[in-house]
């Protein structure tokens, strides 16, 4: 069984920046694909980027790319996303997803708020 744990959301300024990280606990199979979500009030929730569990290719939405960065940490077994340049519309409950074929988890979210 594989648990995803996220943090790091909370209240920013637009411009500012914020780090989410989430924690992997459990079996994962190297070919397993990491990615992150969001889901705002009222919408869908939506692909922001994703990266193998091994290796470094990364994909982003098109409203992220430039400004927000998919990353693992090996030693702390985590997968990051660093947000730049955040804006109103970024605002949303970010989930952490691991999916292989059938295999899919996610975490609980974590809220990110961003005021104009």
């Amino acid at each position: 069984q594989v648990q995803l744990v996220e943090s790091g959301g909370g209240l920013v300024q637009a411009g500012g920046s914020l780090r989410l990280s989430c924690e992997v606990s459990g079996r994962v199979f190297w070919n397993y694909t990491m990615a992150w979500f969001r889901q705002a009030p009222g919408k869908e929730r939506e692909f922001v980027a994703a990266r193998p569990w091994t290796g470094s290719r990364t994909s982003y939405a098109d409203a992220v790319k430039g400004r927000f960065s998919i990353t693992r940490d090996y030693a702390k077994n985590t997968v990051d996303l660093q947000m730049n340049s955040l804006k109103p519309e970024d605002t949303a409950v970010y989930f952490c997803n691991l999916r292989l074929g059938s295999l899919d988890y996610w975490g609980q979210g974590t809220q990110v708020t961003v005021s104009s």
